[in-house]
């Protein structure tokens, strides 16, 4: 459950940034919002992981694979933003 309220809040982050890139600017602001996005998500996907292996006790290899769940669904969906607005 824990994950998919991360994924769902980098999908509402994400969205943040794309009606910040909408109304600063259009679609070659949506493309440097994305351009942000995408490293910040990654710092924030980065630290969850590192929760979950600091603090509940997970190995790296038991947390990797919902670090790339948590990373990879918000960052396909800033990917294809990003295509669809260059």
């Amino acid at each position: 459950m824990r994950t998919l309220i991360i994924i769902g809040g980098g999908l509402v982050l994400l969205a943040l940034f794309a009606l910040g890139g909408r109304l600063l600017g259009g679609n070659p602001a949506m493309v440097t919002a994305m351009r942000i996005f995408i490293p910040l998500w990654a710092i924030a996907a980065g630290i969850n992981m590192y929760i979950g292996v600091a603090q509940a006790g997970y190995s790296v290899m038991e947390e990797l694979p919902i670090f790339l769940l948590i990373f990879g669904l918000p960052a396909v969906a800033a990917g294809l933003v990003w295509w669809k607005c260059s």
